[in-house]
């Protein structure tokens, strides 16, 4: 039985940054495993979708027919952390997607892909994040940008001009930049929280 203290946590790994949260969870003492297949959900207790090309990771995940238990389990109220990419996954509703692209959905928010250009606009900056002492370094890749967001969603961080960047709803937590990569723990630290209350609850 996996205990509450070492959650297992799956990191879908079809492409995209999936080592650099590998360790950053095993960092942070999580049991971490790699998600390809419908049968890998069945036992974790959170999911982690990381950065990558949007657009490749849904085609990839319809391929390896993930596209459908990963609603399912996003429904259920398995704890999902998604960065990037993952966050435009997450979302209900993308702009600027390309044709056919879907998501996974769960997220009340709409999300413009690759809101602030592409490779050579890549920035990075401090942010105050809602409930984190002191700056968080973030890195923006080709990221995207939250546009709206509905009545469930609590914003967590913002842009100098405020733009929307990092969420949380209900066990759902996204960010629009790469935590993993600037080395900022505190977001991934959240979400195990989440893992470990969701656990506990269900016992």
């Amino acid at each position: 039985m996996v205990t509450s203290l070492r959650p297992r946590v799956g990191v879908l790994a079809l492409q995209g940054d999936v080592r650099e949260h590998v360790r950053m969870l095993d960092g942070l003492g999580a049991d971490t495993s790699l998600v390809r297949r419908p049968a890998d959900l069945a036992v974790v207790e959170g999911l982690v979708l990381p950065g990558g090309e949007s657009s490749v990771i849904d085609k990839l995940a319809r391929a390896f027919g993930m596209q459908h238990p990963i609603r399912d389990v996003v429904a259920q109220g398995l704890p999902v952390f998604g960065t990037c990419a993952g966050l435009i996954l997450l979302a209900d509703r993308v702009e600027g997607a390309i044709a056919g692209q879907e998501t996974f959905g769960g997220l009340d928010v709409t999300v413009r892909r690759n809101a602030f250009g592409g490779q050579n606009e890549s920035f990075e900056t401090a942010l105050a994040v809602d409930g984190f002492a002191g700056p968080v370094p973030a890195s923006f890749i080709r990221a995207p940008l939250i546009t709206e967001v509905g009545p469930r969603v609590r914003v967590l961080a913002r842009l100098s001009d405020g733009g929307v960047v990092a969420v949380e709803q209900g066990r759902l937590l996204a960010t629009a930049f790469h935590p993993e990569v600037s080395g900022e723990r505190r977001f991934h630290d959240r979400f195990l929280a989440r893992v470990r209350e969701a656990s506990l609850s269900s016992r």
